[in-house]
């Protein structure tokens, strides 16, 4: 009897191709009837890397040859860094799998054999939220962007381009390169980007994806939800000047932490922390938010 296939579709880069891997193996040591292949997809946000996202039409170009494909039926699923999946979805192509979380952290990469932040050179950056946090913690320093995949940041950073760069510590751990931190940043020093250190499976709504029942992990469910939703409610994509950080609280069960910060529109910053019913994860975020909101149509 022949395997059912499934098709993965993933961008194109190292890292994507190796968390695209971690969901294929999963399908196939939990249900051995099912063979998985992945379908690499380069997309514009892959191609373009002379521009800034934002003014290329955001983080969505990461997605937007994903989603045609799966859409069209090319692909069965798509694994994406959930950090960089719009806040808004097409309705017929849901979120239907949220990975148990990585570190969540961001991390300050230096230079190969340096041991401090060249100051006279550049931070490679291009996140407005990373920035305003980083600037908090070094005032001296500035910036210019940096784009393109993992290896391609650390070659140009190792060429002597940048004083430092700042990454995902879970981008770097999948790909063994934890190595090159030089520095964690705490949640107190620097809030992630919503979702960050989550792998997220898409589908299609009209399909059965039984094979994945067991796979989301309910607390980085409800944690991306309440980040999301923040993010959603202040009216921006994952390029805006916000972050946020969701957790289980350790001190009362069934409760989560939402940690949030977000520059408006005069520069103004607005920060805060949420606590509420984990089940009502979506409303946490939204609360939040319009408490920033509020807070800032006022001052």
């Amino acid at each position: 009897m022949m395997k059912r296939e499934l098709i993965i579709g993933s961008r194109a880069s190292t890292l994507a191709l190796v968390q695209t891997g971690m969901v294929k193996t999963y399908i196939e040591e939990t249900h051995p009837d099912l063979t998985v292949r992945i379908l690499p997809i380069k997309t514009t946000g892959d191609k373009i890397l002379n521009r800034p996202l934002q003014r290329i039409g955001g983080k969505g170009l990461f997605v937007k040859e994903l989603d045609q494909a799966l859409a069209d039926g090319r692909t069965d699923l798509s694994v994406h860094s959930l950090k960089d999946v719009p806040m808004m979805l097409p309705e017929k192509l849901p979120l239907i799998g949220f990975s148990v979380r990585e570190d969540p952290r961001d991390v300050l990469v230096l230079p190969d054999g340096c041991e401090e932040i060249d100051f006279s050179k550049p931070v490679g950056c291009s996140s407005a939220r990373r920035m305003i946090q980083f600037r908090r913690l070094y005032p001296q320093a500035k910036f210019e962007p940096i784009r393109g995949n993992v290896q391609t940041r650390l070659r140009r950073l190792d060429e002597g381009r940048y004083g430092a760069t700042i990454l995902a510590a879970a981008g770097l751990k999948r790909l063994g390169l934890e190595g090159r931190v030089s520095r964690y940043f705490s949640m107190e020093e620097m809030i992630p980007a919503a979702g960050q250190g989550i792998l997220a499976v898409q589908g299609r709504a009209d399909e059965s994806y039984d094979y994945l029942d067991r796979y989301t992990d309910r607390d980085s469910r409800l944690c991306a939800l309440a980040e999301r939703a923040f993010v959603r409610r202040l009216g921006g994509g994952c390029t805006m000047p916000a972050a946020a950080y969701a957790c289980a609280d350790r001190e009362q069960a069934g409760q989560i932490t939402l940690r949030a910060i977000y520059q408006d529109d005069t520069g103004r910053l607005h920060e805060g922390t949420l606590s509420g019913d984990a089940d009502e994860a979506e409303k946490l975020g939204t609360e939040l938010a319009e408490r920033f909101l509020a807070d800032s149509k006022w001052k």
